[in-house]
């Protein structure tokens, strides 16, 4: 695909709108074959259709699950991948269960290991680990998949910015055997707010508008720009910057680098759990969540969902907007046609690559 070089001043007027701010879910393999008859399976092996573990105030748990099993047995584990732990009790195949406060001991994190009477079981947990210095800091597992998988929880984490984290709260990433931060900052974020992690965190730089690899684009930059001004403007966006910068993360060649560094950081962490962010975590998190989601199979509703939770994690009912993401889902189809295509030609991201992640996130 050939690129396109523009004016010294439109392309910092681009980037820094991009700074400041900081396709339909695969349905195929890399290749391009069908899944269908492949999900039928797994659908089988794992029975959940639907399934969420939510902490109260209190303290206390309250665990909800949809499945074609006639019971489901639920135990609270402090690993995803324990088999024993704390009976929690037994339910309808399409039930839910409470867990009062003070039930369960204080840990790190409980996860739910639910179990049916027939199939495969599953692990839920609640998203958020509850890092105060970091609102944003949550669990990207624990979504189903189009053909009925399920993105495993404990292994990769978004977050904001963790330049606050405190010493117990250090502590309890290195619980979850948080072994790499992936930072998607850029060099002035990373002096200002550099981040604090325990000793033993790998930390790595993907910055989304690094201009190592030049001042490239895809497409002519001032008529994307002209396009996301009115698709802005059309939509009622409440901030014309990110509906501009969201575009331009698909249409801007360094950031290509950025996003491809991270997949392949997170599908070869074999030492534990990974942690990518930016500022506020919502942004260039948000777009790299939605790759990620996607490429693992995950329907686009429960995407946009899991984008829009920002709002919630950081108190702020207008820290996101739905356009912001879908412009950016909108460019993926404007320059490549599909989301596949977007990730073999724009990210330059390998069926090995792919594989080892779906291999490594996805549940059999």
């Amino acid at each position: 695909m050939r690129t396109h070089r523009i004016t010294q001043a439109a392309i910092a007027a681009v980037l820094l709108a991009g700074t400041v701010l900081a396709p339909p879910a695969l349905a195929a393999t890399p290749s391009g074959a069908p899944v269908a008859s492949a999900g039928a399976v797994r659908a089988a092996a794992v029975p959940f259709t639907a399934a969420t573990a939510r902490r109260s105030a209190d303290g206390g748990y309250a665990l909800s699950w949809s499945s074609a099993a006639g019971s489901v047995t639920v135990t609270a584990v402090t690993s995803p991948d324990a088999t024993t732990g704390t009976p929690v009790g037994t339910a309808p195949g399409t039930g839910s269960l409470t867990v009062p406060a003070g039930t369960l001991a204080e840990a790190g994190r409980w996860y739910f290991r639910l179990v049916p009477d027939s199939g495969s079981p599953l692990v839920v947990a609640e998203r958020s680990l509850g890092i105060e210095s970091a609102r944003n800091f949550r669990d990207i597992g624990g979504y189903r998949t189009t053909d009925g998988r399920w993105v495993r929880p404990g292994l990769v984490y978004r977050s904001n910015k963790l330049n606050g984290l405190t010493d117990a709260e250090q502590q309890r990433l290195l619980s979850q055997r948080l072994t790499l931060d992936v930072d998607l900052r850029n060099a002035v974020e990373r002096h200002d707010d550099p981040d604090r992690v325990p000793a033993g965190v790998t930390y790595q730089v993907a910055d989304v508008v690094s201009l190592n690899h030049g001042i490239r684009f895809h497409d002519s930059a001032l008529m994307t720009l002209a396009e996301a001004i009115a698709a802005g403007l059309f939509s009622g966006s409440s901030d014309l910057g990110q509906s501009i910068g969201y575009p331009f993360m698909v249409n801007f060649v360094g950031a290509d680098y950025a996003f491809r560094d991270l997949v392949t950081a997170v599908a070869t962490n074999d030492s534990g759990a990974t942690v990518y962010h930016c500022s506020s975590g919502k942004d260039r998190t948000g777009w790299s969540t939605a790759v990620l989601l996607t490429l693992l199979g995950v329907p686009r509703e429960t995407v946009e969902a899991d984008f829009l939770a920002s709002n919630d994690y950081l108190g702020n009912p207008k820290a996101v907007e739905l356009s912001w993401l879908r412009a950016a889902f909108d460019e993926v189809d404007h320059l490549y046609g599909d989301f596949d295509t977007y990730v073999r030609d724009g990210l330059r991201l390998d069926d090995a690559t792919v594989a080892a992640l779906r291999a490594k996130l996805l549940t059999d």
